[in-house]
């Protein structure tokens, strides 16, 4: 049996060469690093985490915890290596980000039928059968290529990242450790602010200045809007988003706070700490001075500042077809954030499917698509559906059909949705999957 290529070795790349490797074929799985970085990437190991550590909500009645069963059922090598490097975060999963790295380039490098090429692929070979999931950040030459193979024009927008700070530098006088409404094991350091307080950096923030701007349109996905730009829409328009207090109790006043920032342990150890929801592209030495004003960062020392760079995805609906390959070009498969599937996991779980549609296409028969009552088989059908307006989709519950009876308890609602999504996926993998 010819070798089949996996191009990345991201979150998606690292799931759809193992699921690929574990089904019998021999796979190449090619990586720049370290002979090349993208602007965003530092280390060499594979699965690099670079937004955030967080994988979101664990519980299996929520959007991200549903996506994260589905994906256990086929056996992701990411939730495997997740689990023995979690950190405390209250009801969400969160790792730590070296430990992490280094588990999944472990296991890929321990799997037999997987042979890693660290170099650059610049050109896609139609003809071999290959999954691209070279992620936001494809290289311009990659890039290229995979546009002219798609005949439709691609996509871009911006990604924003948030600071992490030093946990020693952080003045626990002045913070408090609570998770919102008690859930966890008080996993975060909340930051409270008063009115006077409040207005006052959030005068700071939106006067702060910029960094230089980018060759490209200024287009950025919603869900990591930077915080400044965020907080210009309003002066209340962070205090209802990142800085919401809902949930939370000042100790020292007995009430609910004007405002809140929830800082998240970013290791195991706890010695850093990212600031949740405030991605930026701010000057460095305006995060400094504007992040400082929050409540127990006066002094704090920046491990990482904020940084901006672009993310790139395909026009699915015009370029994919249902199981994610090019439309023109069958062998050629795309996988993780450049479809459209926008968040960590959900890209994991997007190259799990490319591995196994490329799979039955090697067998000679056709993709089953997951039901679409299941959150994978939702998202796969929402990013190759017609749509004139594409963006990027991360799990939700709003993307599932409705039940067929009528809950009007959210929780209990949630509760049946994900119980007939694990059942309906499992009924799947029984019937199709080898």
């Amino acid at each position: 049996m010819s070798a089949v290529t996996v191009i990345g070795a991201g979150l998606a790349g690292c799931e759809a060469a193992r699921t690929l490797a574990r089904l019998g074929h021999k796979v190449i799985l090619y990586e720049q690093k370290p002979h090349k970085f993208s602007p965003a990437h530092k280390s060499e190991g594979f699965a690099e985490l670079v937004c955030s550590n967080s994988f979101k909500a664990a519980r299996p009645d929520s959007a991200a915890g549903l996506l994260k069963a589905e994906m256990r059922l086929f056996g992701s090598v990411c939730l495997e290596t997740a689990d023995g490097c979690a950190v405390a975060a209250g009801g969400a999963l969160a790792v730590d980000r070296t430990l992490f790295s280094q588990g999944v380039t472990a296991r890929i490098a321990a799997e037999p039928n997987i042979e890693v090429r660290r170099e650059e692929v610049t050109a896609i070979d139609p003809e071999t059968p290959t999954v691209v999931a070279s992620g936001p950040l494809t290289e311009d030459a990659l890039a290229d290529s995979l546009f002219s193979l798609c005949g439709a024009q691609a996509l871009s927008f911006f990604d924003a990242a948030a600071p992490i700070v030093s946990a020693d530098s952080i003045d626990q006088s002045r913070v408090h450790a609570a998770s919102r409404y008690g859930r966890g094991e008080d996993d975060y350091l909340n930051c409270y602010f008063d009115k006077p307080d409040y207005e006052a950096f959030w005068q700071a923030l939106v006067e702060a200045e910029s960094a230089p701007g980018h060759d490209f349109d200024f287009k950025v996905y919603e869900g990591c809007m930077p915080i400044e730009k965020l907080a210009k829409r309003g002066k209340d328009a962070i205090r209802f988003g990142p800085m919401k207090p809902v949930g939370l109790i000042d100790p020292a006043t007995g009430h609910r706070p004007w405002a809140a920032v929830q800082l998240r342990r970013e290791n195991a150890e706890g010695t850093m700490y990212n600031i949740v929801g405030f991605q930026t592209n701010l000057k460095f030495g305006e995060q400094k001075r504007v992040f400082s004003m929050i409540p127990g960062l006066e002094n704090a020392e920046f491990v990482r500042y904020g940084v901006m760079h672009r993310n790139t995805f395909l026009n699915s609906p015009e370029t994919l077809q249902p199981d994610l390959s090019l439309k023109g070009h069958p062998n050629v498969f795309v996988a993780g954030q450049l479809t459209g599937f926008e968040g960590y996991m959900e890209s994991a779980g997007c190259g799990i499917l490319a591995a196994r549609f490329l799979h039955d296409r090697l067998c000679g028969r056709p993709g089953a698509l997951p039901p679409e009552t299941t959150m994978l088989g939702s998202l796969l059908r929402y990013i190759t559906a017609p749509n004139r307006d594409f963006q990027p989709m991360g799990a939700n519950m709003g993307i599932l059909p409705p039940l067929g009876e009528q809950i009007r308890d959210k929780r209990l609602r949630y509760e049946a949705l994900s119980a007939r999504a694990l059942r309906d996926m499992e009924e799947y993998i029984n019937e199709n999957c080898d």
